[in-house]
């Protein structure tokens, strides 16, 4: 078997547990571009050809996504999404600032910045990250390149363009790099313009458009035992989209910096990294596609420090120390709208000084017990503090002390209140509050590999996570119709209530893989299967309801943060054959994967929200000369277990064939593909509901969200 087989296949999808090996055999990857593992299972080395959110690649590797925006979608590990996967961009920790989640970590970068990037699916070791429950996604786009002399000159650049027929959405990204033996300042910027979309019976998926551009200047120096590298980055997203929120994103302007630096030690390397983004964002309406007028604005600023040694006492063993500090505030403010009778006279304070702190502190040992034997153990622990400050509602006079009333006769908020209490009333037992809170949680993990034969491998790991609540989970207060359906990443429609009391989620997975490879490396099967016990998992307690009709569907239900105790468990299989090679026909190869999850409360038999039903892929690949093309069959089952609380949607099964091919010709490639290709409708599992349709349409109720029809996706790009 020829190394391309063995080495490119960057598609594959890994176990937890075989990916929590990868990151544990390289933490210090953002440093060291040589190590081979990361390039196998996470690089993307063409990264010039890839234009969009970055939710394409992380999808081959097994992760599934809540539908949102079109850059903003909401990546879900083990049937747990959200706050619940730590998402690292190049190292920083970037908190959602919306009430809505809808600038997520990924939103701050486009596919073509990504050099490598890597997932751990529940078995994360604790050197990974904390504050999770669900996994760890790593997303870098530092991969300093130095030339062989020592001028600076040109190194290299890129243009690329690329064109979805079923949005119109036209991209472009650019790249250029100096570079001398020490010095090197790179680029990378992307603009990609979309509109709604269709789906496959060819009728319009509302409020689905989107603009967005990413720019990113790194510098790094270096000499022959430490490098320092700075990156500046700026986001901005004019207007995103949201049909499943009952508000759209109308901007979101960041910017932020991190530093890196890197000096190898006697035995070991050490690293530091701090980091700052702050972000402006505002929500309301700009598409006659979802009418409304309410404004709601979010300034928000994440700023961290990284310190980390790895310590080598000798070829098999290594010692993995760290301490870290993540640092989050936000305000979040609805200002009054002139002239109206709810949104005024005053600003709506949801989060006032909102502060959320983790200090931490991490070790790791790993070591290689003998030839079959390699083991890690390590343990974290976090002290987590969250605060806010007094609130008010659009009605009252003044922060805090005053509950009186502008308006005698003003309707309040719609005229509906959960738990039969006004927002006045609401903000002054808030007010009346203790509201700091804080968490002390201890992570531990233990990953096993053991050598069966020499095509053989077992993997064994087990785990405790814990996640502390988010400042919406705890510290948003409104209790009316309109306020608490401004809370929710969930796109399910209905109204949240936070709790200043909730605990911390505490997840124990067991997970357990074996792969079995032929000797001349032309096959190989990876089955994986694991099962989490999530005490105080944070769910919803339903305290009210609404309907603004008189029709079943329409109903809504008002629901508080609740801590429950919920399972989780699921099974995969994946597998890769070598079908056919030879100097004409070229690399034939067959992948295939199929993954099942399931999740449930423990107090009932009834389904935790957005869990992805049975789902498989089967895909052909060939590559002969300068042609790769690639033929896909992506089949999900009918989603049947939902969750009532919510009104979660039941969903048909459908199949997806897509067809690709792609063609270099020395620095110029061309890639054509048709996703789709059969024009099948189908709803989103994982999608939510169509508020932007029942807006317009009522009697509708409802709907899920439809997914996308056939597209015609064309790209060009040319390396210099």
């Amino acid at each position: 078997m020829n190394s391309h087989f063995s080495l490119s296949n960057s598609q594959c999808v890994l176990s937890p547990v075989a990916l929590s090996i990868v990151m544990l055999l390289s933490p210090f990857a953002i440093a060291d571009e040589s190590i081979e593992v990361i390039e196998v299972h996470g690089q993307n080395p063409n990264k010039h050809e890839m234009l969009g959110s970055a939710e394409q690649l992380l999808s081959e590797l097994g992760v599934n996504f809540s539908a949102a925006g079109g850059v903003s979608s909401l990546p879900i590990l083990n049937g747990m999404m959200g706050d619940r996967v730590k998402v690292i961009v190049d190292g920083a920790d970037i908190t959602a600032a919306c009430g809505n989640q809808m600038n997520p970590p990924l939103s701050y970068i486009s596919a073509n910045q990504v050099s490598s990037y890597s997932v751990i699916a529940g078995i994360s070791p604790v050197s990974a990250g904390g504050d999770n429950i669900a996994g760890v996604i790593k997303v870098n786009s530092i991969a300093p390149q130095y030339s062989e002399v020592a001028e600076l000159d040109w190194h290299s650049g890129y243009v690329s363009a690329q064109y979805r027929s079923i949005n119109h959405a036209k991209a472009v990204g650019v790249g250029a790099r100096l570079a001398s033996d020490s010095f090197t300042l790179s680029y990378q910027g992307a603009f990609e313009d979309a509109d709604s979309y269709d789906d496959g019976r060819g009728d319009l998926v509302l409020d689905t458009l989107y603009r967005v551009q990413n720019h990113a200047l790194t510098g790094a120096i270096r000499d022959e035992k430490q490098q320092f590298v700075i990156k500046l980055t700026h986001q901005k997203i004019p207007f995103q989209g949201f049909a499943n929120q009952y508000m759209d994103m109308t901007d979101n302007t960041s910017y932020g910096f991190i530093s890196q630096y890197s000096r190898i030690i006697d035995r070991g390397e050490f690293q530091a990294q701090v980091n700052f983004n702050d972000v402006k964002h505002k929500m309301g309406f700009f598409t006659p596609e979802k009418t409304g007028m309410m404004p709601m604005n979010t300034d928000a600023q994440d700023i961290s420090y990284q310190l980390n040694w790895r310590l080598d006492f000798d070829a098999d063993t290594q010692l993995l120390l760290g301490q870290e500090y993540y640092g989050y505030r936000i305000d979040d403010w609805w200002p009054a709208v002139q002239g109206s009778m709810m949104m005024g006279p005053n600003d709506y304070v949801n989060i006032n000084d909102g502060k959320r702190d983790r200090i931490t502190g991490f070790a790791e040992l790993q070591k290689q017990l003998n030839k079959k034997w390699w083991v890690s153990a390590g343990a974290r622990i976090e002290h987590v503090t969250t605060n806010a400050g007094e609130v008010q509602g659009y009605t009252e006079t003044k922060m805090g002390g005053g509950m009186h009333e502008n308006m005698e006769n003003m309707p309040s908020m719609e005229g509906m209140h959960a738990m039969g209490k006004s927002n006045e009333t609401a903000a002054a037992e808030f007010n009346a509050l203790d509201r700091k809170r804080t968490d002390t949680l201890v992570d531990a993990s233990l990953l096993l590999r053991y050598q069966v034969g020499a095509n053989d491998e077992l993997q064994l790991g087990l785990a405790r996570k814990n996640r502390a609540p988010n400042l919406y989970e705890r510290y948003s207060w409104g209790v009316s119709t309109m306020s608490t359906s401004m809370i929710g990443w969930f796109g399910d429609g209905n109204g949240y209530i936070g709790n200043p009391d909730l605990e911390a989620e505490t997840a124990y997975t067991l997970s357990a893989s074996y792969t079995k490879s032929a000797a001349d490396e032309s096959w190989k099967i990876t089955t994986n299967a694991w099962r989490s016990k999530v005490d105080d998992y944070i769910d919803g307690t339903v305290v009210d309801s609404f309907n603004r009709t008189d029709m079943a569907s329409t109903k809504r239900n008002i629901l508080k943060f609740s801590n429950i105790d919920a399972t989780l468990y699921g099974v995969k299989v994946d597998a890769a054959l070598r079908i056919f090679e030879s100097k004409h026909a070229g690399l034939w190869l067959l992948k295939a994967g199929v993954t099942a999850t399931h999740g449930e409360r423990d107090d009932s038999d009834e389904s935790l929200y957005q869990i992805m039903p049975l789902h498989s892929k089967i895909a052909i690949e060939q590559q002969v000369g300068k042609w790769q093309s690639a033929l896909s069959w992506e089949w999900v089952d009918s989603k049947t277990r939902v969750d009532a609380r919510r009104f979660e949607n039941k969903t048909d099964s459908y199949s997806l064939l897509n067809i690709e091919t792609k063609a270099t010709w020395d620095k110029l490639t061309v890639k054509l593909a048709v996703t789709n290709l059969l024009d099948e409708y189908y709803q989103l599992p994982l999608g939510g509901v169509s508020i932007a349709q029942y807006k317009k349409d009522m009697t509708v109720g409802f709907n899920q969200l439809a997914g996308q029809g056939r597209s015609v996706n064309l790209g060009m790009s040319y390396a210099f």
